[in-house]
């Protein structure tokens, strides 16, 4: 305090703790009330003629305290001044008898209010902050105004000392922190680029602007790089967002900057200037749709900036301010920078996720069969619903032999390339085990297997690698069905119950006993359950629980019973509409037998003349299917192998059974375990060229092992009988 021996002790949250006799504090007090009250005193000892040593006090305070202070009569007019030397001529100067609301510009009776209920109560109000219009100023300012009454409220002699400290610094310092807080909350978890502009236009306005424009370079948005700066005059921008009162060009539309502009250079130095509008200005004849939309909406200044990163330009953001709103001042250029900044780089990683989606978008339909492949046995349909990114769902149908059929899907978790090539490394495998013949059960068990191996891959990899610490996590169903005996034998590994729909309309799940994920841990077994479906049965697979008896799907697939599969497909993704943040795969298989004059079974005895039997049944049954005599011979030559094969090497019983379908099927059947396997013979050799001789003329040949021995088969292509 000033040379009269005053002195306050005041506590940290600002209450006065201790104090002098001159002082005439009390406890409680803050320190902004304990200093108006004594700065009253003082003016009230002044007043009263008790002149040099509280003038000398006053003169102090006006010199060294960073606040202005005012002395106000009963009827809120100015009765003296104090200002400190460090205030700027832009401060308010009331004249002596001003009323004091009027010297800060604040309109209306609000102000007014404060101060007569300060004069009424004797109850101080403390940092009430206000925006002043000071007169010559070029923009408002923020002063934090206390009242404290001084004096007897029943007197005349009453009166407010006011002090006003210029917070315009930390006002403006709260303003700024509050829109970047309000870009971070919006932005920080956009993964789309035209997401991230509008959350951008929706934090600055009108917080910050009254009307804001985002313009990103057209490839940003899918997932391109961007160019560097300068960026050529031929690059398209698209409009990607925009919030105000009137657009020049509406949101969507692509198109060049023209030259010329704030805008366009921008993107050649890359760096944010505040422009003044002026009618006359040579820049707005450059895009006259533009300058009307400048002049409708009474703008008067704007800042251009770049949305840019390392030197690469992405866009650019037009702030303006219009009508009452006050005028850019390169003061305001920091927060732009900082809001310009934050946006940069959401926009930037939005553009990498939208690239790296595309990549695995791109690769996980290149690795899968672009039509599911149909079989004269089931007709198929799909559909698929994408979701958010590429995740890690497939279906397959393969054609085995015996007029059977696989059905597969399954699902990897997660999404991105990764997964995508861990569907496409599971997707090559189970082809290749189909290949080999095996059961159900048996095929998803070596297909885990294969999975264990790439989870052991991929925890061997370097502790840097992101993809380290992701575990591999899949599942899938395998549904094989048999034409000749109409039944369908299913597996299944974590996902969902299939559905089966009846040609009549019913409907039910079947229950198949879950088996563990693949690659799970341990070896628990997947057990298989079979299950007879009639001709004209519809079978749906799915990687959700989409159809469960409860949910939206079933009943739709139980009215769709007898609609073509793709029709039905469009209902369902019609019913889905709008649950589109996860990936959905549903596959549609509807069933038919294979007519039984088709099939031809014969009992073979386990001796020599089972050969000549054979051949002798095959060709009257190919005369009776109108299969060429060329082909018959061909047919004719390999279930003579094949049967002999089985007299020397298998069991009893044996039994012969021709399939008519696309191809010829020639099965033999015999009760042995034992694998035939193919061996080159040499020239001096007279046996051993038996299976050599099927691998020549058949298209393909196989072992499949059941419950009761094997089934060793051959492929012939012939000519169906229309």
């Amino acid at each position: 305090m000033p040379d009269d021996g005053s002195f306050m002790l005041v506590a940290r949250d600002g209450r006065v703790t201790g104090w002098s006799a001159s002082a005439e504090a009390a406890f409680g007090w803050s320190a902004q009330e304990a200093v108006g009250r004594h700065i009253g005193e003082l003016v009230a000892r002044a007043a009263d003629g008790e002149g040099g040593r509280a003038c000398a006090v006053l003169d102090a305070l006006s010199a060294c305290s960073p606040m202005i202070f005012h002395v106000l009569d009963a009827d809120l007019r100015v009765l003296g001044t104090g200002r400190a030397s460090a205030q700027g001529a832009a401060s308010p100067d009331p004249a002596i008898g001003e009323v004091f609301p009027e010297a800060y510009g604040l309109a209306g009776p609000a102000e007014e209010k404060i101060a007569r209920e300060v004069l009424r109560s004797g109850e101080p109000v403390l940092d009430h902050v206000v925006r002043a219009r000071v007169p010559g100023g070029p923009r408002s300012r923020y002063y934090s105004l206390s009242y404290i009454r001084v004096g007897d409220a029943r007197d005349d002699g009453s009166g407010l000392v006011v002090l006003a400290l210029d917070v315009t610094d930390r006002v403006r310092a709260v303003h700024r922190l509050t829109v970047l807080e309000a870009l971070r909350e919006r932005i920080g978890e956009q993964l789309d680029v035209i997401a991230v502009c509008r959350a951008l236009t929706d934090a600055v306005v009108p917080e910050f602007c009254g009307i804001a424009v985002v313009e990103v370079i057209d490839g940003i948005v899918r997932g391109e790089d961007p160019p560097l700066a300068p960026v050529d005059g031929t690059v398209r921008l698209l409009r990607a967002a925009f919030r105000g009162m009137v657009s020049a060009h509406p949101v969507g539309e692509v198109s060049g900057l023209p030259e010329g502009t704030p805008f366009s250079r921008v993107l050649t130095d890359l760096r944010p200037r505040v422009v003044r509008v002026q009618p006359d200005a040579l820049w707005l004849s450059a895009d006259p749709a533009r300058a009307a939309s400048i002049a409708r909406s009474q703008a008067h200044s704007l800042i251009v900036a770049p949305l840019a990163l390392r030197g690469q330009a992405m866009g650019v953001v037009s702030f303006y301010r219009a009508g009452t709103e006050e005028p850019f001042e390169e003061s305001d250029l920091a927060l732009t920078a900082d809001v310009c900044a934050h946006a940069t780089l959401s926009v930037d990683n939005a553009r990498r996720y939208t690239r790296e989606r595309t990549i695995a978008a791109t690769l996980k339909r290149r690795l899968l069969p672009q039509r599911p492949a149909a079989t004269p046995a089931v007709d198929i349909a799909r559909l698929h619903l994408p979701g958010p990114g590429a995740g890690g769902a497939w279906c397959d149908v393969i054609a085995l032999s015996g007029a059977r059929t696989a059905l597969v899907l399954g699902d990897v978790a997660g999404r991105g390339v990764a997964t995508a090539t861990t569907m496409g490394q599971l997707r090559t495998a189970i082809h290749a085990l189909a290949a080999l013949d095996l059961e159900p059960d048996e095929l998803m068990a070596r297909l885990s297997d294969t999975a264990a191996r790439l989870a052991d891959e991929r925890a061997a990899l370097p502790a840097g690698d992101s993809l380290q610490a992701q575990p591999l996590t899949a599942g899938c169903l395998i549904a094989v069905y048999d034409a000749v005996e109409q039944h369908c034998t299913m597996v299944r590994a974590g996902l969902s119950d299939p559905l089966v729909v009846h040609p009549d309309g019913t409907s039910g799940v079947v229950p198949v006993p879950e088996g563990p994920v693949l690659a799970g841990h341990g070896h628990a077994p997947f057990p298989a359950v079979t299950v007879d479906l009639p001709e004209g049965s519809t079978l749906a697979l799915s990687n959700e629980d989409l159809v469960v008896p409860t949910g939206p799907v079933a009943p739709l697939l139980a009215a769709g019973a007898e609609e073509p599969l793709e029709d039905l497909c469009d209902t369902v993704a019609y019913a889905l509409r709008g649950r589109d943040e996860t990936e959905k795969l549903l596959l549609l298989a509807r069933v038919r037998a294979l007519p039984a004059d088709r099939v031809m079974a014969l009992d073979l005895p386990a001796r020599n003349e089972a050969a000549p039997l054979a051949r002798a049944a095959t060709r009257r049954r190919l005369a009776a299917w109108s299969v060429a005599q060329e082909q018959t011979f061909t047919a004719e030559l390999v279930v003579s192998e094949l049967v002999g094969n089985a007299v020397r090497y298998g069991a009893p019983p044996l039994q012969l059974r021709l399939i008519l379908d696309r191809d010829l099927t020639c099965e033999v059947r015999d009760a042995a375990q034992c694998a035939p396997h193919l061996k080159h013979a040499r020239t001096v050799d007279e046996d051993g060229r038996g299976l050599f001789i099927i691998a020549s003329l058949a298209d393909n040949w196989g072992t499949r092992y059941g419950p009761g021995g094997k089934t060793v088969w051959a492929q012939v292509p012939v000519q169906p009988p229309p």
